[in-house]
């Protein structure tokens, strides 16, 4: 049996292994926090939503503005396939002023789900931006309940009840989007109680009218305290009556070493682990052990450990040790084989650091249980 200990860079897993749970959807940020401060999108994702193959072509654009100083030009934007054309503002774009990037997708591709990516260079941009187009054709249409109304909190239809978002680092924030349904045949006005500190929550518009779709926005901002992977939630409140679910978002929080000089990236911690992986063998079922990863610190400053992320409660966190410049240092986990079914399994871990060169650290234990 395989227990992986897996640091998922960036998206935690916070899937279940119980197959009856609900589906949890993976979101794209709508604001890439990579994204040069002297460029703004308005967005940099456009969700197409629920269309069909008779719809055609599907168009959208994107703006962008000049917020620095230096006037700017698109020099390329490249498109993931030949299925996407795109055209954009030639020429500079000065202080102040805005550009578009207007992409068609063919809608070619037959009932699939799509999420295109268009990659957009720009001058005195060092990386290039990712805008992504998404969406899923259907071979015919579906009617509003057929596509929201797996999750649906009385007339407020859900296509999942859980959603995912990418990395959140420390001093900024993501924004997500998700389309909702009105299944009820008057106006449904959505408020939301019990909100998670971090987290801002919208429908637009609101009221949504009998019968058609809304954006749900979802904004989480970093918080100092928190760390690795984090779920924030929020309870609709349906024509005034409190729904009996929350709506829940996961984000995984890491440093944020953008602003960090090459002298303190240089200087700053560097794990180096004996091993990755500790094979425990195989083991009766029961049997409590011990698995203890060995870490060297090649740095010239402390190593720490926000945060251990396990996938599976079996296995525990004891010690978590910094470790000084230079020196080596063991980390302490527990291992239930009782709480674990039979046969090979796979575990994961995620450990959170100050490492700007290994801010997240993948660590696996294999083994069976008989």
């Amino acid at each position: 049996m395989f227990w992986t200990l897996l640091a998922a860079a960036g998206i935690a897993s916070c899937g279940s292994r119980n197959a009856n749970s609900a589906p949890v959807v993976q979101l794209v940020a709508a604001e890439d926090p990579q994204t040069p401060q002297t460029v703004l999108f308005d967005k940099t994702v456009h969700d197409f939503g629920d269309v069909s193959i008779t719809d055609g072509p599907l168009s959208c654009t994107f703006t962008l503005t000049n917020k620095g100083s230096e006037p700017i030009s698109i020099y390329e934007v490249v498109s993931s396939c030949g299925c996407t054309d795109v055209t954009w503002t030639k020429g500079t774009i000065a202080p102040g002023q805005s550009g578009s990037i207007s992409a068609t997708y063919k809608n070619e591709d037959g009932p699939l789900p799509f999420d295109k990516t268009l990659t957009v260079y720009i001058s005195g941009v060092k990386r290039p931006v990712v805008l992504r187009l998404r969406g899923v054709v259907h071979e015919k249409k579906k009617s509003l309940s057929q596509l929201y109304g797996d999750q649906k909190l009385g007339d407020f239809g859900l296509k999942a009840r859980q959603y995912k978002t990418g990395t959140l680092r420390q001093g900024q924030s993501v924004s997500e989007t998700a389309t909702v349904a009105n299944l009820g045949k008057k106006p449904l006005q959505v408020s939301w109680t019990d909100i998670s500190p971090q987290l801002t929550v919208s429908v637009d518009p609101n009221p949504i009218p009998s019968g058609s779709t809304a954006t749900l926005s979802f904004t989480i901002r970093a918080d100092s305290t928190l760390w690795g992977k984090t779920v924030y939630s929020a309870t609709p409140v349906l024509n005034g009556k409190k729904a009996d679910a929350p709506l829940e978002v996961s984000a995984y929080t890491q440093e944020n070493f953008t602003s960090w000089s090459e002298g303190k990236r240089e200087a700053a911690a560097l794990p180096v682990f004996d091993a990755s992986t500790v094979n425990i063998g195989i083991v009766p079922q029961g049997k409590a052990l011990e698995v203890t990863f060995t870490c060297t610190n090649k740095g010239k400053v402390p190593f720490h450990i926000y945060k251990a992320d396990v996938e599976d409660p079996a296995l525990k966190a004891v010690s978590l040790p910094d470790v000084s410049p230079g020196k080596k240092a063991d980390m302490h986990f527990t291992l239930d084989t009782g709480a674990l079914p039979k046969g090979e399994n796979v575990i994961m871990i995620s450990l959170t650091t100050n490492s700007p060169l290994r801010p997240v650290v993948n660590l696996f234990v294999a083994g069976e249980v008989r």
